[in-house]
């Protein structure tokens, strides 16, 4: 399925360190250059435990406000921007939602964090 930078999406992740996984709500990081012309796309991991929103590298997604509600997510939740994972386009379910442009410019903040670019 076609993906967008900013697309809440349901995708499969694999676990890590040990076989199998599941489907997790996640954020497409990647550029809109590289989700059309490469089959994998890089997302960052959407939880449900907000006890790290404080750190640099998550963003709190508050389900109460316009842009929270635009997510389609149904609990606040953290974008872990240190949880990046590169999977091919088609474990990706379903879109369920779209950060804004403002959000995303929050993310690509919390990305900097993450990665060490200043």
């Amino acid at each position: 399925m076609p993906v967008s930078r900013g697309d809440v999406v349901l995708a499969f992740v694999e676990n890590v360190g040990t076989s199998g996984g599941k489907l997790r709500p996640a954020l497409v990081v990647q550029s809109d250059r590289n989700n059309s012309r490469l089959n994998e796309t890089i997302i960052a991991a959407i939880t449900s435990n907000t006890s790290r929103i404080d750190e640099a590298h998550q963003l709190l997604i508050d389900i109460s406000t316009e842009e929270g509600a635009e997510s389609g997510l149904l609990h606040n939740s953290a974008v872990r921007c240190e949880r990046l994972h590169t999977i091919p386009q088609s474990d990706i379910r379903r879109s369920i939602g779209r950060l804004p442009e403002m959000v995303i410019q929050h993310i690509d903040t919390c990305l900097k964090a993450s990665l060490g670019i200043s």
